[in-house]
């Protein structure tokens, strides 16, 4: 999600209700789900399903030419690998009408627009030392593996997608994709092995108005810089010097350095839409990715049933169900409960945390005075102190002034005033973003000032902005200070030694202060927290306001100030326009540094399913930080304890989850139990979104999905859940199940001990006894301890209803 830091995320809006009777006649674009099998589920392959896909092409246009007049529509797209459909342009409301009433449509959406809000890592995860090496080293680590980015392109000239290896390029197995080359900055042997395949997906942004091929370009070319980020992080090259703004800040790598990307584009400087997207998805599956890496959502908190069951979802279950594991960004909507936008069991979702380096700035007041703040930032002359002017002392003294404290327009300051000074531009904690930041650097340039302090308004405090603007990388000496200690010693500092006249216009600017240089990283060897930003669980609302015994997210990983490739092309960031690197933060961030890790995890155990690499991240995560203190969760105003609904099963520990132990794995007919269940899901609706109907013996609760956690949001007197675990040792080992129980809750475990060998399977009853009305979740956990030294831990939420 681009120009805006805590960003990253880009935003995907999405219709969660399917067709019933009625559409919005003001849309434009609509996708229609057809009765027909797909490509993957005629189960043909090669010639055979290439055949198949042409006769399922032509029955579209075939279908449409006969209901409709020629002039009355234009199909974008047929959809023919993952579900059988088409995107089709109309603004003939007769045409809508007609597709109503005809026989063979399962599903009409309506198309919506999508927005976007939006190093050190590697080791900071222990992957140089811990598993690179047991993998061929960092140059071979993800080798065969491809990893698919759905997002605004890559640019093909940065060394972080060279093509480094000598000799003929790697084998990479099934992958079948192509390289769309275009005049738009991407030539054909832009796939040069690195990136294995790049195309694009524009035809709804085309038809919409929306796309200006000026700056947007049609072709596999990334002219915002979001794509270039995401996929070095997942699989940039191995140890590629980092130099912004002429200053050198280290070194970068991906997390799977060996892998290969897949780009599919459908995300442009305006966003896009979710029929480009679909068919990004559906062609990445076709081409044969091994990992499917997004970093999109719905724009909004889902709620109903029927967030489930929406077209986008639906995809995405079958990409799973084709063998691709799918990662996707949590949201950016923290520290919000229940913001989380992405939901579906099927996915591995991510939220985003700190790491233990930190950009801080200082600033030296005229007293001696030292404090700390945030922002990448040059220092100003050394040696020299500045007068320093808050914003309504410089501002031309009229009703403005007021509003001018903020500086986020340059209209109301006198110019004369300001020239030479450091402007003092204060906020309150619940309006500061930081693309206010954005109009500060632009206010201060065009005024005059030689630098800027952003503080908090007299008697307020906020100290989670340090994290929301440690990506600053600002054209100009700036700093923001965010503590109390801070705020109140400036106010003291600035108001003893500014001269006011009797109607308190200043007469003397007597403070000043110096601004350091706060582009040298300091490694406190400290965290990971749950960043502030990051999207909190529990999941979706159903029909019944419960949540649906879904653990969201997933997992936890390093998504702030995150070094990596850049688009110099790219106009979405002021800050590094020119620029082949960028820093940024957001749970967009994080999600590449999961398909990277699940590469390598896929590179040792190709025959995984996309379950089993979801549970041994899962299951092999950290609880505790790198001081052996429990993870924390920053908030609005400091740290406080975080729970399961923060981070999932914990921080990614990437060594422990290519040995996992044991593992949960979860079919395509399993999830479809789940949707089965699902309060105020009916069998029809699963039958129109998925194809199938619901099994005749089914499960009873959505908590008997068998995944690496048990969640149950309405625990009603007790309920046993069900688990099956597999071994993938590579001997026969024992188990000891000990138990954490949540607060108010009795766990027993059936069998508590158990021996196991190697691919083997145990069904393990799980019974949950509500013994207290706490009336919110409590937390707990199971803790799988193997004589082989395997830790296996499975995270429990539970939330007592009744004891009955």
């Amino acid at each position: 999600m681009a120009s805006v830091p805590i960003c990253a995320l880009i935003i995907l809006c999405i219709l969660l209700a399917s067709y019933q009777g009625s559409l919005n006649v003001d849309a434009e674009v609509f996708l229609v789900v057809m009765e027909d099998e797909s490509v993957i589920s005629y189960k043909k392959s090669g010639d055979d399903a290439l055949k198949y896909k042409e006769k399922v092409i032509t029955r579209h246009d075939i279908f449409l030419e006969s209901l409709l007049p020629a002039d009355s529509y234009s199909k974008l797209y047929s959809y023919t690998h993952l579900f059988n459909g088409f995107a089709l342009h109309t603004t003939s409301r007769e045409a809508l009408e007609v597709l109503h009433s005809a026989q063979g449509i399962r599903i009409i959406h309506e198309d919506v627009k999508m927005v976007k809000m939006t190093t050190h890592s590697p080791e900071y995860l222990g992957l140089p030392t811990r598993v690179w090496p047991s993998l061929g080293g960092p140059d071979m680590a993800g080798d065969g593996v491809v990893i698919g980015l759905i997002d605004t392109g890559i640019n093909p000239n940065h060394p972080s997608f060279a093509n480094l290896k000598p000799g003929p390029p790697s084998d990479i197995g099934k992958f079948r994709g192509k390289c769309e080359s275009a005049a738009h900055e991407f030539p054909l042997n832009a796939c040069n092995g690195k990136i294995a395949g790049a195309q694009y997906f524009a035809r709804a942004a085309i038809v919409s108005g929306d796309f200006n091929a000026s700056h947007d370009f049609a072709s596999p070319f990334d002219s915002d810089g979001h794509g270039s980020h995401t996929a070095a992080i997942a699989a940039g090259n191995f140890r590629i010097p980092v130099i912004s703004n002429n200053f050198s800040y280290g070194f970068a790598s991906g997390m799977a350095p060996g892998a290969h990307i897949a780009i599919y584009k459908a995300i442009y400087s305006f966003g896009g839409y979710m029929s480009d997207v679909v068919a990004a998805v559906d062609k990445a599956v076709e081409d044969g990715v091994d990992i499917l890496s997004l970093s999109i959502g719905p724009s909004a908190v889902p709620t109903g049933p029927a967030a489930f069951l929406n077209i986008l979802e639906m995809e995405l279950l079958f990409a799973v169900k084709a063998g691709v594991l799918v990662v996707q960004a949590v949201g950016n909507g923290g520290p919000t409960p229940s913001s989380v936008l992405s939901f579906s069991p099927w996915i591995t979702s991510v939220a985003a945390s700190t790491i233990d380096r930190k950009y801080n700035n200082s600033i030296i007041f005229g007293n001696g005075q030292v404090f700390t703040g945030t922002a990448l930032s040059l220092p100003t002359q050394e040696g020299l102190f500045l007068p320093l002017a808050a914003a309504e002392d410089v501002c031309n003294w009229n009703e403005t002034c007021i509003l001018a404290r903020n500086c986020q327009r340059p209209e109301p300051f006198n110019r004369s005033l300001i020239q030479g000074k450091l402007i003092v531009c204060t906020f309150s904690d619940f309006i500061f973003s930081p693309t206010s930041v954005d109009s500060i650097v632009s206010t201060a340039q065009k005024i005059g000032a030689t630098g800027f302090v952003i503080i908090m308004a007299r008697g307020r405090s906020s100290e989670f902005l340090n994290e929301t603007t440690s990506t600053l990388n600002l054209p100009l000496p700036g700093i923001v200070l965010s503590s109390r200690e801070a705020s109140e010693a400036f106010w003291d500092y600035y108001d003893s030694h500014t001269l006011r006249s009797k109607n308190e216009v200043v007469v003397k600017f007597g403070a000043c202060a110096r601004i350091l240089d706060g582009r040298h990283a300091v490694y406190t060897g400290k965290g990971p927290s749950v960043a502030s930003y990051s999207s909190r669980g529990p999941d979706v609302n159903n029909a019944l306001m419960q949540t649906a015994d879904v653990l969201k997210p997933n997992i936890l990983a390093p998504g702030t100030s995150i070094w990596s490739a850049w688009s110099p092309t790219s106009q979405s960031d002021q800050y590094n326009i020119g620029q082949d690197f960028a820093i940024l933060s957001g749970t967009s961030m994080a999600t590449p540094h999961v398909a990277g890790v699940a590469a390598l995890i896929k590179q040792k155990h190709p025959h995984w399913s996309p379950a089993m690499i979801t549970s041994a991240l899962m299951t092999s995560a950290m609880l505790t930080d790198h001081s052996g203190e429990l993870l924390s969760a920053q908030v609005r105003d400091g740290l406080t304890p975080a729970t399961p609904f923060d981070y999932g099963a914990g921080f990614i520990n990437p060594s422990h989850a290519l040995n996992p132990g044991l593992v949960f794995d979860a079919k395509f007919r399993q999830y479809i139990q789940f949707l089965c269940v699902v309060p105020g899901v009916d069998d029809e609706s699963v039958r129109r979104a998925v194809g199938t109907g619901c099994p005749t013996v089914r499960s009873d609760w959505c908590s008997d999905l068998n995944t690496a956690s048990i969640t149950v949001s309405n625990l009603v007197g007790s309920r046993q859940v069900i688990r099956k675990v597999t071994s993938v040792g590579s001997m026969e080992e024992r188990y000891q199940v000990v138990v954490r129980e949540p607060a108010g809750v009795a766990v027993t475990v059936n069998p508590q001990a158990f021996t196991i060998q190697p691919n083997s399977s145990m069904i393990l009853k799980i019974m949950l006894e509500g013994r207290e009305i706490a009336n919110d979740y409590t937390f707990g956990e199971l803790v799988f301890n193997g004589d082989k030294n395997h830790v296996v831990k499975v995270p429990l939420a539970i939330f007592v209803s009744s004891t009955l």
